[in-house]
């Protein structure tokens, strides 16, 4: 046999082989050779039962040598499965839109549906899921076997609630529970109320009026009966007992759904002794005195307190310190605290490991500090809304902002809840501008627009060249718009600057510290076009607990009316704080927005949109509303001044 290194003769197949095995380059172009050739040699040199392409161009290149449309189709909706078992609904994607499934078989039908909806709701496609539920109807999922029938369902319900059809997604999950013995009752049930919750009223009726069968028209009716968050406790509870007598034997009579069930429970556990522990004297004296009116002014304008069993106890905690108080308290039969105010005591309260009676604390905990259980917190977050602008920016379509923020403790929590929302979103800071009240103003503005880069670049050009030059400057080109974190004699100032500057093209956000609370335009002209968020109690319209509340009560209204709205909700907080706890969904339309809480106690809040024009604020329409995420727990001061935000 001759040397192994002579590779000199191709008609020796021996020789071949070990010459591609010596050099790995040949080997790869002659792989690559034997692959295209088995490519153009059509279906009968491919196995697609046994072979799996790696990419979606891969798949669809093998499927379009078949001649065979149906396995084909059937190929390609095989590797769609295994790129979904991957997590790789993007690739899955690409073969379920392709143009080789445009119109599958009908046998593959029923299946390319079931993974193309995997696929849209796992990717939030929303325009794919309209696509795929418009010739749908929740009986659709009738198409399946019993083995695939809860899945489907599933799916399909999401792609409804996905495309903006939460009926139909309902009525589809109504259907399961009649077909599908082995589903979770109680998920089920939850599921079908969360999205009969967000139908339309005129929807609603519609459907209410035309139903057919008694497990949607018993549905129908229940979630025309406990129809709106503003309907108070007691109402809401005798509405699902009495639905329940109406309907005994309903599937969600006997396992209501969770929220629910909680309602109905709640005006027999709410408590019936509050202390309502402020600091009535000293430096926070204003702002308890504010949350205190709030509070009991909401007390005496609900309908439903039962005044002959409730016990309001006002406490000051000016000259106490606030555990031995906690302590002295819970020795006394109350119920529930609200309170303290004061960051401080907060903190010592919350370094208890459990709280025998619970306390709604005014403030919320640093965000390090691990919450004690029977502690919730409740505040007016500026982080909150740092958050909120972020997700107008995004749903605005900014995704890169410029940022002017007070220099600070408090500035630097706004700072960091602000670029934490933006990065989740995909947005950017270009550039953050920290101030104090006494800087030059017009520098900082220079510096935030690129300004002083621009006229540093044309100072060291004439350097350069010994000459002088016509120079007129230019802000950076890259913004879309500005985060102003400012007082209002502080941004009066700041907003014309914008214009001088060259950016007055920009579009300006703000949150509530940029208002005074009361229309000004004489002074808020100079704030014309600026957008920001602001409560409901300043901001919203037909208010009838704040008209009371003018024409009997003063500092209702400007930076104390937030502090005064702040107690309005915490009354209303003190009777639902279980539900908002157990009930992921769970809110209140309150006064100083619409309140959610976390898993850990934390109330968040969404305000309301305005902008100035011609000095006063106008409504704006909520931003499209972002899928729901996981959020860290605001760390707000609320105590720091009888003003909101401080």
């Amino acid at each position: 046999m001759p040397p192994l290194d002579r590779r000199h003769k191709p008609n020796n197949p021996e020789y071949f082989e070990l010459a591609m095995i010596k050099n790995p380059t040949k080997h790869r172009a002659l792989a690559t050779a034997f692959t295209v050739a088995l490519l153009s040699a059509g279906c009968a040199s491919v196995n697609l039962q046994s072979h799996v392409a790696q990419t979606p161009q891969q798949a669809l290149e093998l499927a379009s040598q078949e001649t065979n449309r149906e396995t084909a189709q059937r190929y390609l909706l095989r590797i769609a499965s295994r790129f979904q078992d991957q997590g790789n609904h993007q690739a899955a994607r690409t073969l379920l839109q392709s143009s080789q499934l445009a119109q599958a078989e009908p046998a593959l039908e029923s299946q390319k549906r079931l993974l193309a909806m995997a696929s849209a709701t796992a990717l939030e496609d929303d325009e794919w899921a309209r696509t795929l539920v418009a010739d749908l109807t929740p009986d659709s999922i009738t198409d399946y076997g019993p083995e695939l029938m809860g899945r489907a369902a599933q799916l399909q319900s999401q792609a409804f609630a996905l495309a903006g059809q939460p009926l139909p997604a309902a009525m589809t999950l109504v259907l399961q529970t009649q077909t599908d013995s082995s589903a979770n009752p109680q998920q089920l049930h939850d599921q079908i109320w969360q999205l009969l919750k967000t139908v339309p009223d005129d929807e609603l009726n519609a459907a209410s009026s035309s139903a057919i069968g008694y497990e949607a028209q018993g549905w129908l009716e229940l979630a025309a009966s406990v129809r709106t968050p503003e309907v108070e406790l007691d109402e809401q509870g005798r509405s699902i007992r009495g639905w329940q007598n109406n309907w005994p034997g309903h599937p969600a009579a006997q396992v209501l759904p969770s929220e629910l069930q909680l309602i109905a429970s709640l005006a027999e556990s709410r408590p019936e002794t509050i202390a309502l522990a402020l600091p009535l004297k000293g430096p926070l004296a204003t702002a308890g005195k504010a949350i205190r009116d709030g509070f009991i002014a909401a007390y005496y304008s609900d309908e439903s307190a039962d005044r002959s069993k409730t016990d309001i106890r006002i406490v000051d905690t000016s000259d106490s310190e606030f555990t031995e108080l906690y302590k002295e308290l819970s020795s006394k039969d109350v119920d529930l605290i609200v309170g303290p105010l004061e960051k401080e005591a907060l903190t010592r309260l919350g370094s208890m490991n459990t709280l025998p009676v619970p306390a709604l604390g005014l403030n919320y905990l640093p965000v390090d500090q691990k919450v004690p259980d029977g502690l919730y917190q409740f505040g007016l977050s500026a982080e909150d809304e740092a958050r909120q602008i972020a997700d107008r920016l995004d749903a605005e379509g900014l995704r890169h902002a410029l940022v002017l923020i007070p220099q600070g403790e408090w500035g630097d929590r706004v700072e960091a809840a602000l670029l934490q929302r933006m990065g989740a979103n995909g947005s950017t800071a270009l550039d953050i501008e920290r101030f104090f009240r006494d800087d030059n103003l017009r520098a900082v503005t220079a510096d935030l627009l690129g300004i002083t880069t621009s006229r540093d670049r044309a100072i060291q050009v004439e350097r350069t060249i010994g000459l002088d030059l016509e120079f007129e400057p230019r802000r950076r080109q890259d913004a879309d718009a500005i985060v102003m974190v400012a007082e209002p004699t502080i941004a009066r100032q700041f907003k014309p600057l914008f214009a001088f500057y060259f950016g007055g093209d920009l579009p300006v956000y703000s949150p509530s510290i940029v208002y005074e609370g009361t229309p000004d335009p004489a002074r808020d002209r100079d704030l014309d076009q600026v957008i920001f968020t602001d409560t409901p109690w300043i901001l919203g319209e037909g208010n009838e607990l704040r008209m009371k509340a003018d024409k009997h009560l003063s500092g209702t209204r400007g930076q104390l009316g937030r502090l005064f709205a702040m107690g309005a909700d915490a009354w209303q907080l003190s009777k639902r704080l279980p539900l908002l706890r157990q009930v992921e969904t769970a809110s209140i339309d309150g006064q100083t927005g619409i309140l959610t809480m976390t898993s850990e106690g934390s109330i968040h809040r969404e305000q309301l949109w305005a902008q100035f024009q011609n000095g006063t604020p106008k409504l704006l329409p909520d931003p499209e509303p972002r899928l729901s995420e996981t959020e860290p727990s605001p760390v707000e001061d609320s105590s720091r001044s009888p003003g909101l935000n401080q």
